[in-house]
């Protein structure tokens, strides 16, 4: 019996003592190794793009959710250009901004991409989260795109699927 108190008492100390996780998606990447200048008087395309996420997706019922990682993938399609993406907002399923990724412009050179993690404990986007991407690019250079991997997996279960960006402007 007082090994099992020990144990007991070593087990708490253990997990009492472990740090709370940051979220990643809140722990804004360190975007400013990606700043732009544009110059006003260069002859880029503008365009905005709308990308849904899934940071939550019903389960058995519209009164169970389930939580997903998900990872939003921003690629240049040009392999000799280099593109500019303006904002990056991050809207809740009532069309609320949560947050804003960058306040000013960053570049990705060419068939260069970076990522936006949504982690699965960040659930302020609920079950449908979206994206909003303003960009610039040369003329004649391909859109950029932007894709949303969404998963989760929970002892032998796994689930994943994605979805792709539609250019509104």
């Amino acid at each position: 019996m007082k090994k099992f108190t020990l144990f007991v008492i070593l087990g708490l100390l253990a997990i009492s003592c472990n740090k709370e996780k940051e979220v990643s998606s809140i722990n804004v990447k360190n975007w400013t190794k990606r700043y732009a200048n544009i110059n006003p008087k260069d002859s880029l395309e503008y365009g905005k793009s709308y990308l849904s996420i899934y940071s939550q997706i019903y389960s058995v019922s519209e009164h169970k959710t389930h939580s997903l990682t998900a990872m939003v993938s921003l690629r240049n399609t040009s392999d000799s250009d280099t593109i500019y993406l303006l904002k990056a907002n991050y809207y809740d399923t009532h069309g609320k901004l949560v947050r804003t990724y960058f306040k000013k412009p960053i570049y990705l050179g060419p068939l260069e991409t970076t990522e936006i993690i949504i982690d699965e404990v960040d659930t302020e986007g609920g079950t449908g989260s979206n994206f909003i991407f303003e960009w610039k690019t040369p003329k004649n250079c391909p859109e950029p795109l932007f894709e949303g991997i969404m998963n989760s997996t929970k002892g032998q279960q796994g689930l994943s699927f994605s979805t792709q960006s539609k250019r509104i402007k």
